[in-house]
């Protein structure tokens, strides 16, 4: 195989040129006057490509651009829209391989993920379609004699996707596709981590807009850093909606920032992800499921497993089996097909993770496994770490925290009841988990009074939501919903309609208010 992984094919089939200009109006490509940001590769340290920042002008300038561009997108009719959206599916498809790998090699996770998150993609174009077709309204019966009422959903206008890192395609459609046939219109802001993958997925769908007449300014990019544009898309009143995927630090900023506004926001945000293992699990199952949830990339979704809540009676058998599974783990290059950690997005994120190291053992928490860098002259870049697995009281402050990195922690438990508690004592409320074959068990976890995040499951793991699904979690999470289910309703507003087809005029609640006339 190429030593290299074939890069610079790669790249070149995508059009990643060696400086590549940071704004997009969907079918055009506008020369910016910001600096040249590089991207660097976390797998070895080397650089990838430069990109052109935009600054404030120019993001006002595209502003501009997509509240015309709404005013006609908003008129073609629904399904049309979703033709646009199929046809960005099918060129997704052609592109699959290439992307998959530039999301791999620019971001850090395994090329398998990296497909996964291209397939995502075309996933929620799919869904979109059929959507195209289904934004219904409801019809009611009116109290007054002679009218009727029902609602319906109109197009939103702008809507702003700021997007994390550690998914730089896959977020940008769940929230554009759906946007889309709803009639909204785009601007997407991608971190800035990633820019490359953000310029690669326009590039590609620029010809299926071009072909198609898409009015200039329904997709937009802006690829730049904060050093240019910071809250100021927050407090944009021109757009009503913004999804921000990242920490729950920066996200109460950017709902704060919104809400002064009475702007919308969809929030993801942080998780501290727990899975409880009762006597009555499938361990096999639920051993699978733990790694993955743990590991896979990296440790970096914000449904990657952070707690394992194991039953007294399990916990020495299933630790110790954690820690043979954990050995043979191969921790290299993302783009090796026996990869099954790669590295951290960077080595800011790597000196967390040991700092998070420290603080467990500064609390009284035994590090079972991992924890330290990875001693491997292919894995130089300084963004390998070894996953850690430790055992941990639920209290200790820095459990109660996410670390965005595979550090895995192990508590014990004797009730069922006292499981619950300890999975839900935490701020987080994203996504969860139980393996157990006991009815009794896992309908408790799914009640009132089990899981309090966004997703619950049972005998699956935390991480690889399906998009048929409303994606979004509870408390610090920020109670957002974006990707599948109902969840399109908050890219439209809502209007109610009475209409009076009789020649009286009665008043709602019975009123009688007579006047000459």
């Amino acid at each position: 195989m190429d030593k290299n992984y074939g890069v610079q094919q790669m790249l070149k089939e995508l059009g990643i040129e060696a400086i590549n200009p940071g704004l997009c109006t969907g079918t055009k490509w506008i020369n910016t006057i910001g600096d040249v940001l590089t991207s660097f590769s976390p797998a070895d340290g080397s650089s990838i490509a430069g990109i052109k920042q935009c600054t404030l002008k120019d993001y006002e300038i595209l502003v501009s651009k997509a509240s015309e561009a709404f005013k006609e997108w908003r008129m073609i009719p629904a399904p049309k829209r979703g033709e646009i959206v199929r046809l960005i599916g099918v060129e997704l498809r052609k592109y699959k391989e290439p992307l998959g790998k530039l999301v791999s090699w620019e971001m850090g996770k395994i090329y398998q993920e990296g497909l996964g998150e291209v397939q995502e993609m075309i996933d929620i174009c799919d869904f979109a379609v059929g959507l195209s077709r289904q934004l219904y309204g409801l019809s009611m019966h009116s109290e007054r004699p002679g009218h009727r009422m029902y609602e319906q959903y109109h197009p939103l206008g702008i809507v702003g996707v700021v997007s994390a890192f550690n998914f730089p395609v896959a977020v940008w459609s769940w929230n554009a596709m759906i946007a889309l046939v709803c009639g909204d219109v785009v601007l997407w802001k991608p971190s800035s981590k990633v820019l490359l993958c953000a310029i690669a997925v326009h590039k590609i769908i620029a010809k299926v807009l071009s072909e198609n007449n898409v009015p200039e300014g329904v997709l937009n990019l802006v690829a730049t850093s904060s050093k240019y544009l910071g809250h100021d898309i927050f407090k944009d009143k021109n757009i009503p909606l913004i999804s921000f995927t990242g920490s729950t630090i920066i996200g109460k900023q950017v709902g704060r920032f919104v809400g002064e506004r009475l702007g919308r926001t969809i929030l993801e945000l942080g998780g501290n992800n727990a899975i409880i293992v009762t006597p009555a699990a499938n361990i096999e199952l639920a051993m699978h499921a733990v790694v993955f949830g743990a590991v896979g990339t990296a440790g970096q979704r914000c449904t990657s497993t952070r707690r394992i809540i194991l039953h007294n009676s399990l916990f020495d058998e299933f630790m110790d089996r954690l820690v043979k599974v954990y050995s043979s783990l191969k921790i290299g290059n993302p783009l090796d097909p026996g990869t099954h950690v790669g590295p951290l997005i960077d080595k800011l994120a790597a000196e967390k993770f040991y700092r998070a190291v420290d603080e467990v053992k500064k609390a009284g928490g035994k590090i079972v496994y991992g924890g330290n860098p990875v001693d491997d002259k292919n894995c130089s870049s300084g963004c390998y770490v070894t996953p850690c697995i430790a055992e941990v009281e639920n209290q200790y402050q820095i459990v109660q925290e996410e670390t965005f990195a595979p550090l895995l922690y192990l508590i014990r438990y004797q009730t069922l009841e006292e499981a619950i508690q300890i999975h839900n004592s935490v701020p987080q409320g994203l996504s969860s988990a139980m393996f157990s074959n006991n009815l009794q068990e896992t309908e408790k976890f799914l009640s009132h009074a089990g899981s309090d995040c966004g997703i619950a499951n049972i005998n699956i793991g935390t991480s690889g939501a399906e998009i048929g699904g409303a994606f979004g979690g509870e408390k610090d999470t920020g109670g957002g919903r974006e990707s599948g289910s109902d969840a399109w309703k908050v890219y439209m507003r809502r209007q109610t309609n009475t209409i009076n087809y009789s020649s009286e005029l009665p008043l709602a609640q019975g009123i009688e208010f007579k006047v000459s006339t």
